[in-house]
């Protein structure tokens, strides 16, 4: 604060009563400028820039400049300071401002010192019960019961529909007005299987809140209403071709397929296979036997779609894929170009990694069969033909890796794999008809 300084001449009576002439220095108080604080340069000790009221700006030896305000506790009277934050962050006119609110809290007798105290334990309370640090602590109890994929779609949908929205709020101050947005919209962007989980698993979350005392309902339970029932859903399949003729015309595209071998192999499996997408890609050369009298691809547990728990079970058998003769063929040649890497169909940029997920549905769109099939829909496809050519249900749903309720589930596996083999030799035979256009 600078001075403006005044040399005045007055007369004083003295005790004698004679005049005596003294002269005073009267100073004039100036408040800070801007150009007075830029201009101020630091020294090897701090300096301070007083403006008034309390209020200055401590000039740091390192050119930090903090805003400081020194006032009295209105308990005990003590001097005490408060930062009101840097300079130039904090401008002149700013600082001024949070000196003026934090005197009138010295007038109500609050301290603004204590009173920033508390400001800051509420906000570190809030970012801890906050909606995403909250969910993301009810993924880390959930995680050992699930699969990683299954955790990552989790954890996907609340990162991609949840937290950006409402991440940052207050658990317990959420409630339906705050929710219902977050589900609409995937239902109207035509997403409503999404927007059923995605309710459902908020649900979940805030009775987590609940039970660890951080909420006091769950407001997306109040929404179960608002979406269409799945019972009025028309369930979603997958693209597939069931006609013989356009399958005999498919199987020809995939024979003409000119990418690399080991993605050519898999198109020409996958219809005989028709097993999911993910246990193709992940096969390896172990799981294969080609040489014994019956030929066989057991898939193990963990590629198998199937709860953590039984995938990690030891009593939890495979499944077993029959193979052809046209499989064990095909198959046969693979080795020669992949036989001594560790999975069939080695990724296109690292052979250590089994082929993508996307690979086989590029290959279908590639040969002209992108809006007709994907690679899951050859399930659909052999399941429709194989019953329309008379194999028992039983046979083919154990094919189809399927789970049976009640007794009959139990024995599936082992009861009907002689009839499965069969079965398999005369798919694989009746693709081959349908391929060279003949007994269709």
């Amino acid at each position: 604060m600078s001075e403006a300084v005044q040399w005045n001449t007055v007369t004083i009576d003295g005790n004698s009563g004679t005049p005596n002439l003294v002269t005073v220095r009267r100073v004039t108080v100036m408040p800070l400028s801007d150009l007075a604080i830029r201009k101020t340069k630091p020294s090897a000790k701090p300096v301070k820039l007083t403006d008034g009221g309390g209020l200055y700006l401590l000039l740091r030896p390192d050119g930090g400049r903090w805003w400081r305000l020194d006032y009295r506790r209105p308990v005990t009277g003590k001097r005490n300071t408060v930062s009101l934050g840097t300079y130039p962050e904090v401008g002149l006119a700013d600082a001024r401002g949070r000196r003026d609110d934090a005197r009138k809290q010295l007038a109500a007798g609050i301290d603004p010192g204590e009173h920033r105290k508390a400001e800051k334990a509420v906000g570190r309370d809030q970012a801890a019960n906050s909606f995403e640090v909250v969910s993301r602590e009810w993924l880390a109890v959930r995680k050992p019961g699930w699969t990683d994929k299954n955790f990552d779609k989790e954890q996907g949908r609340l990162e991609k529909h949840a937290f950006p929205y409402i991440g940052g709020r207050p658990v317990a101050s959420l409630g339906v007005s705050d929710i219902r947005p977050l589900i609409e919209r995937l239902s109207k962007a035509g997403h409503l299987e999404q927007a059923h989980r995605l309710r459902f698993q908020l649900s979940r979350i805030f009775k987590f809140a609940v039970a660890t005392e951080r909420a006091d309902r769950d407001p997306a339970a109040d929404l179960s209403e608002v979406l269409p029932s799945r019972r009025d859903m028309v369930k979603q399949r997958y693209p597939t071709i069931t006609d013989p003729e356009r399958v005999g015309d498919l199987l020809r595209a995939i024979d003409g397929f000119s990418g690399t071998f080991p993605v050519a192999c898999a198109l020409k499996l996958a219809p005989m296979w028709f097993c999911r997408p993910g246990e193709i890609r992940m096969a390896e050369w172990t799981h294969f036997d080609l040489e014994g009298p019956s030929p066989t691809y057991r898939v193990p547990p963990a590629n198998r779609k199937l709860r953590k728990k039984e995938k990690e079970h030891p009593d939890t058998p495979p499944h077993v894929i029959p193979l052809a003769k046209q499989a064990v063929v095909i198959l046969l040649e693979l080795q020669k170009f992949t036989g001594r890497d560790r999975y069939l169909f080695p990724g296109a940029r690292d052979a250590k990694r089994h082929m993508s997920d996307g690979a086989i549905n590029a290959a279908l769109a590639r040969i002209g069969f992108k809006e007709e099939m994907v690679g899951h829909g050859f399930r659909h496809m052999a399941s429709t033909r194989l019953r329309e050519m008379g194999w028992p249900r039983e046979v083919v749903e154990a094919q189809l890796s399927h789970k049976v309720g009640g007794t009959e589930g139990v024995y599936n596996m082992a009861e009907y794999l002689p009839k499965r083999r069969e079965m398999m030799q005369a798919w694989a035979d009746y693709l081959e008809n349908l391929k060279s256009n003949s007994n269709q």
